[in-house]
């Protein structure tokens, strides 16, 4: 009996193809919006994720996210490093800068500032460069695609010169780092150096970053901290919800993206379920022969259920991996959507969803198939 379903099925391409595509195209259009969503809601942490070796994070008490610092004064690093538990604590600077090439041209960047003796949370990847020459006079790192939109079509270099708060800066290097969330370009400096680099403020200090002796974890270290300082001290996995949390609450990013996933539900489950229902329909007379030679229901039951399972793990194949596919090719050629991939999790929501599509699809052609009469084959 299954190969006469199968057989059934591929009698009629066209409609067969229709309800494959019905389930691909919702299964694209899930994963790569949902995939999108979270690569998006990722990049907004981000700059705390390239500081692995920080897992203390220590602000303002009235710091909302990563992206809107309140500074402090620059003596915080020593009230953490006073604090007992604390193995070390360093400085570390963030915030935007203007950067103007000598010709005129000039991009919004994300400046990051870091500790001039230990260098945390320095690039892990280098393309160009050396990362002891951060410590030279005016010196900064620029992430390669920063380096891409200062100088669109010029091969990656160093020794180029930025202005910076009317400061010279010399790009000594290029570096990988993760994309933020703005999508500008990234300039990595050392702490003296980065606050030079930007207007003077009374207070310029971003983040004291930093890790608990051995035997302390670090929400104990936290709470001791912000106990004793009264600062704000979170470990990095608090800090990262904090600000994804930040931006499901007050953008309309969810939203968008919320409908667009349930658009591409509908419109799958849509196409599949009629496309699949005329197809049944359409061999109701083959069904009423195998009826009439004896075939009970339960059996066509089982024939109806694997030709929907067959359209449902082809279109899903097929939709996972155009989204595959798509990610491939951004993450080459749109420096914008670099990093963002189809999550396993995500996939398996999606086969989670086409389990649905297609007992949607097959519910109402089992009925069809179910109060079928035998004596139809003779009409």
């Amino acid at each position: 009996m299954n190969w006469v379903a199968w057989r059934m099925l591929n009698g009629d391409l066209a409609k067969y193809l229709g309800a494959v595509f019905g389930v691909a195209f919702g299964v694209l259009l899930v994963t790569q919006q949902a995939s999108i969503f979270v690569g998006i809601m990722s990049r907004t942490a981000n700059p705390l994720r390239d500081v692995r070796e920080a897992s203390i994070w220590v602000a303002d008490p009235h710091l909302q996210n990563a992206d809107e610092i309140e500074p402090m004064a620059d003596n915080a690093v020593y009230r953490v490093r006073g604090v007992e538990g604390v193995d070390w604590a360093v400085r570390l600077y963030k915030g935007l800068a203007r950067a103007r090439r000598p010709d005129g041209m000039f991009r919004q960047v994300i400046l990051i500032g870091l500790d001039d003796q230990s260098l945390v949370g320095a690039p892990r990847t280098i393309l160009l460069g050396d990362l002891a020459d951060l410590r030279r006079p005016d010196a900064v790192f620029l992430d390669k695609a920063g380096h891409q939109s200062l100088w669109p079509g010029e091969p990656l270099a160093v020794g180029r010169e930025i202005e910076m708060n009317d400061r010279r800066a010399v790009v000594v290097g290029i570096c990988e780092t993760s994309a933020p969330f703005q999508s500008f370009p990234v300039v990595i400096a050392t702490y003296s150096q980065a606050t030079q680099l930007v207007a003077r403020e009374r207070k310029q200090l971003s983040f004291v970053v930093g890790a608990p002796v051995a035997g302390l974890t670090p929400p104990e270290a936290c709470a001791r901290i912000a106990a004793e300082t009264g600062l704000d001290a979170m470990t990095y996995d608090q800090f990262m919800w904090r600000t994804i949390d930040y931006y499901l609450v007050n953008t309309g990013i969810p939203v968008n993206f919320g409908i667009t996933i349930a658009l591409g539900f509908v419109v799958g489950a849509a196409i599949a379920g009629q496309t699949f229902y005329l197809f049944t329909l359409e061999n109701l007379r083959h069904f009423g022969a195998l009826k009439a030679m004896g075939v009970n229901n339960r059996r066509l039951v089982g024939m109806v259920l694997l030709q929907a399972a067959v359209i449902g793990a082809v279109g899903y194949s097929l939709g996972c991996g155009m989204s595959v596919a798509f990610f491939e090719v951004t993450d080459r050629l749109l420096p914008d959507l670099r990093g963002i991939h189809l999550p396993w999790e995500i996939a398996l929501a999606a086969a989670a969803l086409v389990v649905v599509i297609i007992g949607l699809a097959s519910a109402a052609s089992l009925r069809r198939v179910l109060v079928l009469e035998p004596a139809v084959v003779f009409r």
